[in-house]
């Protein structure tokens, strides 16, 4: 595989991951009362999740690109 063509794959990889993160059955998990900290936990999940997205987004295309 070319270079460009694996950044590609992987970031078509990442899309997936985020999307099965911020899809309904995975939400419905993290949908309790309760708190974390102080912030429900359907918040801190999608908090966490979306900051390691952003993260291994921006990994994926420094260390590729």
């Amino acid at each position: 595989m070319a270079p460009a063509s694996v950044r590609t794959a992987r970031l078509v990889g990442l899309f997936l991951l985020a999307l099965l993160l911020f899809n309904y059955p995975l939400l419905a998990v993290f949908n309790r009362d309760g708190a974390v900290f102080g912030v429900p936990v359907l918040y801190a999940y999608l908090f966490a999740a979306w900051s390691a997205v952003i993260a291994l987004a921006a990994l994926l295309v420094r260390r590729l690109g």
